[in-house]
């Protein structure tokens, strides 16, 4: 897979498209999924174009890395979740069913998640 400069978060990151932000720092921005899959269902994606977490953990910035973690620790905070706890994924590849060509993260919670699929 390689970045594509049309993915929809590309498209968002340059305002073509729309999102329902929800939070934002200089290098990551978090908004509401048009699909959820659970009470709280937020997007958080890198501001810089980055194709994976493999990708991302290569070539990043120690600035970038971190300000992905802030944003998990804002979102905790907002949605009120330090206790009741949330998930966080992404996808890698192919067999990662990664969709977007864009590294994002999933945060989800509001709800129990359940238990991860058992192969």
């Amino acid at each position: 897979m390689e970045y594509d400069k049309s993915n929809i978060f590309s498209k968002i990151l340059r305002k073509e498209a729309d999102a329902k932000i929800v939070y934002e720092n200089e290098y990551v921005l978090c908004f509401e999924d048009i699909f959820p899959k659970s009470k709280i269902h937020i997007l958080i994606i890198p501001k810089s174009e980055y194709l994976d977490i493999f990708d991302f953990s290569k070539n990043s910035s120690t600035d970038e890395k971190e300000a992905i973690f802030l944003a998990f620790e804002a979102l905790i905070d907002m949605f009120k979740l330090d206790k009741k706890g949330c998930r966080i994924i992404t996808n890698h590849g192919i067999d990662g069913r990664q969709e977007v060509p864009h590294l994002h993260f999933h945060f989800l919670g509001g709800q129990d998640m359940g238990k991860m699929i058992n192969i």
